[in-house]
């Protein structure tokens, strides 16, 4: 019995569809594990001492490769800064994305990329907070209990790092909440459908205050960059290069994870980021080579396991 052309176009259309999905996640694994990674040889193995710089490198970008994809390749419409107040919102917005990524980048250079997974598979233990404060919002008893062998998982993984660093784990930490943060008070300030605008013109608007924000930050704390870069560049002619494409490894792990997003769910990018984390632990350790125990390990796999509880709590309780 044949089955009818209806029927044929709907399975054609529905192997391109998981094509296209398969084809999206795998960039996103790849692009982040990608800037991970690059970050971590940029900032610990190569000489290149300024997380700050490196960011600022990342949203400029961000700024450029945004407008290229919504201007020119016209990926999705341009929408415009409305008002005074949307415009304060982003800013907001900007200002808690650089904490985020800057102290990422700092507690990179004394965390090994595994470890720094660990703690950021904590992200929604701070969501949970988070959300709580400011919106009241409260979830199941189940929800909150799956947190806590988030939390106990990185104790654990903690107390079994060989090359565990104080600051780098308070930086990593303060990068974990910012994250959290920032995804609670993006929900919030632009919630109101006259304003909201979706992720990549989002992106577009942060990342030049971002950039900012982030210039004189880096002429402070950060004054000798455009001496020892020049200098790098000399000894290392690939240095340029490295930079320029571990920044543009930046974008396309934003552009990815919106449309992976776009084409999934946000729970399902939740589920595919606890893989993501294991996978950047594994390739990391493999290439730097850096000493991890069964402690640690099993701290990071109770951490994984607890993510995972409750993103199925949310979905079963939402």
């Amino acid at each position: 019995m044949s089955s009818s052309p209806a029927s044929s176009s709907s399975q054609s259309q529905s192997r391109r569809r998981g094509l296209l999905i398969a084809c999206l996640i795998t960039l996103w694994y790849s692009s982040n594990i990608g800037v991970i990674l690059l970050n971590k040889y940029l900032l610990s193995n190569y000489g290149f001492r300024f997380p700050i710089f490196l960011t600022m490198c990342h949203m400029t970008a961000c700024a450029l490769l945004s407008y290229a994809s919504i201007v020119f390749l016209k990926l999705v419409p341009l929408q415009v800064i409305k008002s005074r107040p949307q415009f304060l919102k982003i800013a907001t917005l900007s200002v808690v994305f650089c904490a985020s990524v800057v102290g990422g980048n700092v507690s990179l250079r004394y965390l090994p990329v595994s470890f720094n997974q660990a703690v950021g598979a904590t992200t929604p233990f701070f969501t949970a907070v988070f959300a709580y404060l400011m919106t009241f919002k409260r979830e199941a008893w189940i929800t909150y209990a799956a947190l806590i062998p988030v939390v106990t998982g990185v104790i654990i993984a903690s107390g079994g790092e060989p090359s565990f660093h104080m600051f780098g784990f308070i930086m990593c930490i303060g990068a974990t909440a910012a994250r959290a943060f920032k995804s609670v008070l993006q929900g919030v300030l632009l919630s109101s459908e006259g304003e909201k605008l979706n992720s990549m013109n989002l992106l577009l608007y942060m990342s030049p205050i971002a950039v900012v924000v982030l210039l004189p930050s880096t002429l402070v704390m950060e004054p000798n960059v455009l001496e020892v870069i020049l200098a790098l560049g000399k000894d290392h002619k690939f240095m340029w290069l490295l930079l320029i494409a571990n920044s543009a490894t930046a974008y396309v792990a934003n552009l990815s994870n919106f449309l992976v997003t776009k084409h999934t769910s946000a729970l399902t990018l939740q589920v595919l980021g606890n893989a993501k984390g294991a996978v950047a632990v594994v390739i990391s350790i493999l290439l730097f080579r850096n000493p991890v125990t069964v402690m640690g390990i099993g701290g990071y796999t109770i951490t994984v396991l607890g993510v995972v509880a409750y993103g199925e709590a949310k979905r079963r309780f939402k």
